[in-house]
């Protein structure tokens, strides 16, 4: 890859490891459906903002059906559970259960895309697994109920991601990526308004909170997704799905800077299993490998 796309690849890993930062700081004030709400309408309104501007990107009424379901399944339903999950599970741990969505990518193109599961795909979805058990019982966090739960629903928002991408793959290869993302973010916080106009709010709005709903909308939706987008044009969507290897340790990171959250051995380990994992299910085949050469 060059530079600049190393670049992008490196701006956008911090970018989206740190979402998870603020999801976790507004969860518990706006609960999880005004998070979700107001991250969607706020980057799909820039987004289609600049379309305007910029005279493209705007074919809304020929594809407002497509665009409003992959903002339901790509983005309104996996910002809801992830915004859920933030009510009891640290960010370090969001941000590495998300690492598993390569793994959850290659079960649901087997199942509906027909691509094959050879057996370096079976070892990393195995190695992978064992890696997202091990962060489950990681600690510092009690594992009672509740916990389980956020595990089970971060696990549900990467399985939306993987749905949504296989669901890209078949059916929307007519539509412009960077329209899908704007259109389907605006459309799908639309989809969430009545539902979260009938959901109060669980705490004061500060000003601090203003600015973290500001940086989770504009620079962690709005502009990574341009950046994802491009990057994906640049170097293809495998090795833009890399990004998934660096967000764990700079999640960790920023969870540790920022809340004060404890980064133990097991989640180190689990989520180096994870990446590997990944690594090994994104690995090309042979074949493939020497048609590139």
């Amino acid at each position: 890859m060059r530079t600049a796309d190393i670049a992008r690849l490196f701006a956008l890993s911090i970018i989206w490891s740190a979402s998870f930062v603020f999801i976790r700081v507004l969860a518990p004030v706006l609960g999880p459906v005004w998070v979700a709400t107001s991250r969607m309408l706020l980057a799909g309104a820039a987004l289609a903002l600049a379309f305007v501007v910029v005279r493209r990107h705007l074919d809304v009424r020929e594809h407002w059906r497509a665009y409003l379901f992959v903002g339901v399944l790509n983005s309104a339903l996996p910002f809801l559970l992830f915004a859920y999950a933030a009510l009891a599970l640290p960010a370090s741990y969001l941000v590495i259960l998300n690492a598993a969505l390569p793994m959850f990518g290659a079960i649901a193109s087997a199942i509906w895309l027909g691509e094959p599961m050879n057996a370096p795909k079976v070892a990393g979805l195995v190695v992978g697994a064992a890696g997202v058990v091990l962060v489950s019982r990681a600690g510092p966090v009690v594992p009672d109920a509740a916990f389980v739960l956020a595990v089970a629903a971060s696990l549900g928002a990467v399985l939306c991601y993987a749905l949504a991408g296989v669901w890209l793959k078949r059916r929307a290869r007519t539509l412009a990526p960077l329209a899908v993302a704007g259109w389907s973010q605006l459309l799908g916080g639309a989809a969430l308004l009545p539902l979260a106009v009938t959901t109060p709010v669980h705490g004061s709005i500060t000003s601090a909170i203003v600015i973290n709903v500001l940086l989770l909308a504009l620079v962690c939706s709005a502009a990574a997704y341009a950046l994802y987008f491009r990057l994906i044009a640049d170097v293809g969507p495998t090795r833009a799905m890399t990004v998934t290897f660096l967000m764990p340790a700079f999640g960790m990171l920023w969870g540790r800077l920022f809340l004060d959250e404890s980064i133990t051995w097991p989640m180190l380990v689990g989520a180096a299993l994870i990446v590997a994992g990944t690594g090994a299910v994104l690995r090309p085949r042979p074949v493939l490998r020497q048609a590139a050469r």
